[in-house]
């Protein structure tokens, strides 16, 4: 008997790569990645985006995650890249996917993917971190203590069972916010974190773990972290840098080269190119 075979399937090859910047605002912090996965793919039906898929028994759509926020941690930068078998116009398309999502997952940003792989990007993640019940003088002295140490071991349930790690040594940054923390009528310290992305990811309550460990930090009520960056580590700066910069710009100088192709071939003589439909997300 021969072998199982995939079946034929007539699979369009994937002809450009989107590249979002969504956020997760509100209730919406608490949906998981497969909570997010599942909306996303819905979004992308009722959008009518032309999205590419797998070949073989089991085709999946060409959807690529790369460094989600924890379950309970809302975002401003999480990012996600998807493969479409037709030349999409990217302000549609991030127009029409943030009208098919929830409220509270909010498409921000859409470019036209260049250069190197997103997840090569994503070195390092700024996290603003809100501490209800916790004067900001006591979350100083134990962001010094920490800062002091050179090794701080905490232990986390991983999918591989309960493990231990050190977290100081992928703390790039730790303090008060720079710009200074927004006024609030209730006492809440605001800490502000850089981590450089590992294996394990270090999160925030693994930072905070830390900070307990080192200077009996407690902490009255949950805290409530948001995600302000992530990408590249810009040693010289101490910086997070946006990691769809390399796209944009790439997208820039591709439309100049194209506009001064138009130019120096003239319009005279030219057929006229029909419009996508309206309301359509293709270029």
């Amino acid at each position: 008997m021969s072998p199982s075979r995939p079946p034929e399937r007539n699979t369009p090859p994937v002809v450009q790569r989107l590249r979002l910047r969504y956020a997760k605002r509100g209730r919406l912090r608490f949906s998981s990645h497969r909570d997010f996965q599942r909306a996303l793919e819905r979004a992308i039906r009722r959008a009518g985006v032309p999205i590419g898929f797998s070949a073989g028994f089991s085709p999946h759509p060409k959807i690529s995650y790369a460094g989600a926020a924890p379950t309970g941690g809302a975002s401003e930068a999480e990012y996600v890249e998807l493969g479409v078998t037709v030349p999409c116009d990217v302000e549609a398309v991030r127009t029409a996917l943030d009208a098919a999502l929830p409220d509270g997952l909010d498409v921000l940003e859409v470019v036209v993917a260049s250069g190197s792989s997103l997840a090569e990007r994503l070195e390092a993640s700024h996290w603003q971190i809100a501490l209800p019940g916790v004067e900001q003088a006591a979350v100083d002295a134990a962001t010094s203590a920490f800062l002091e140490r050179d090794l701080i071991e905490v232990e986390r349930m991983t999918k591989n069972g309960r493990r231990v790690f050190d977290v100081r040594g992928a703390v790039l940054r730790l303090g008060a916010p720079e710009r200074g923390a927004p006024e609030m009528v209730e006492t809440c310290a605001i800490l502000s974190v850089v981590v450089r992305h590992s294996t394990p990811a270090v999160r925030p309550d693994d930072v905070l773990a830390g900070l307990r460990l080192v200077s009996g930090l407690e902490l009255p009520a949950p805290p409530r972290a948001t995600r302000l960056a992530q990408g590249p580590w810009d040693e010289e700066s101490g910086t997070v840098s946006d990691p769809l910069g390399p796209d944009r710009d790439a997208s820039a100088e591709a439309a100049s080269a194209a506009e001064s192709t138009v130019t120096a071939s003239g319009a005279a003589g030219q057929g006229a190119v029909a419009a996508p439909p309206a309301g359509s997300v293709l270029s």
